[in-house]
């Protein structure tokens, strides 16, 4: 406010129309800032609004309304009330895929992440060159399909594959010979798939500790220094709670892509040998095209989805911290 407003507001009591205040019915004395009236934003965000509700919330609302019906997708449906959903965790095979699902939030969200934590501690302690070229390598796998990734470690894994080569080679030196038909072997498969998530993921992880790592001051490292602490206190010390944040949107991302991961064991094993490699997200497809149980294939999809939620609200409490 300038200083003649001020004087004016002091001679008659009246404020400055910038900031006059607006009475509204029942005696409420609101400020308004000028321009456009905040309503006016609400237009702005229609189409977006429009769109994510014709594309998610209405497909969403039908899914929750199918899951208490059985059908088949073609014929009348029959009313089944929470029976899809008591099916989901009293059948084994669908019990068993959740079982799975935790397997590979391991191999998708803990590994990555872990790795990702000790690439980015030794990197803040020393100076490497090509640092850019070796972060794009390592966040390449995340540009590239699934599709085509599972096409390509089913090579990998194949019979005259280079990890049954090189174990091969191991074997002809005198070891035990661990060669196996990895996708194909009940205790191997759901493992091997596994590692094809957390080579996929550990750059994604990488990339967001990199980027917190440059935030936290470097007075915090020096000092610790002088205070003696090795690597391992360094990094609890200064690295890792500098970089909470990050690493609730890694365990968010990393764990979102592994509850729903389809596409990956769809192409490479196609939820066998038998069951060994079933999870719920493929379920949904199986249950619904293949068995014909839509009710039961969206009662699945509604689970996971409020298992998701229960997760990353999980994380992000333990994580960030009740405070922040």
């Amino acid at each position: 406010m300038t200083s003649v407003a001020r004087q004016k507001t002091r001679k008659t009591g009246e404020k400055p129309p910038a900031i006059r205040a607006e009475r509204r019915a029942g005696g409420r004395v609101k400020s308004r800032a000028p321009g456009e009236s905040r309503n006016i934003g609400w237009l702005y965000i229609l189409p977006a609004l429009l769109v994510y509700g014709a594309f998610l919330l209405w497909p969403l609302a039908r899914g929750v309304q199918f899951s208490f019906y059985n059908w088949d997708g073609l014929g009348s449906a029959t009313w089944a009330g929470l029976s899809n959903y008591t099916t989901t965790w009293t059948d084994p095979a669908l019990r068993g895929s959740f079982g799975h699902l935790l397997v590979l939030i391991v191999f998708y969200s803990i590994l990555p992440c872990c790795i990702a934590f000790v690439l980015v501690a030794a990197m803040s302690r020393t100076k490497i060159r090509g640092m850019t070229f070796f972060r794009t390598v390592l966040f390449l796998p995340q540009v590239i399909a699934m599709v085509a990734v599972a096409v390509a470690w089913q090579w990998v894994y194949s019979a005259d594959g280079p990890v049954n080569t090189v174990l091969g080679w191991l074997h002809d030196a005198g070891l035990p010979d661990w060669r196996h038909g990895w996708l194909g072997d009940f205790t191997f498969a759901l493992p091997a798939v596994g590692l094809v998530g957390t080579w996929v993921e550990i750059g994604l992880a990488f990339v967001l500790f990199m980027a917190g790592v440059q935030r936290i001051p470097r007075e915090l490292y020096e000092a610790a220094r002088m205070d003696g602490a090795g690597p391992v206190r360094e990094f609890f010390s200064v690295t890792l709670p500098g970089l909470r944040r990050e690493l609730a949107v890694a365990l968010t991302l990393t764990t979102t892509m592994s509850i729903r991961n389809f596409d990956l064991i769809y192409m490479a094993t196609g939820g066998g040998p038998g069951n060994a490699t079933k999870v719920p997200a493929y379920e949904v497809y199986n249950r619904t095209f293949n068995t014909g149980e839509v009710g039961l294939g969206c009662a699945i999809g509604i689970t996971m989805a409020v298992l998701l939620f229960a997760v990353t609200a999980a994380i992000g409490r333990l994580v960030e911290g009740k405070g922040e």
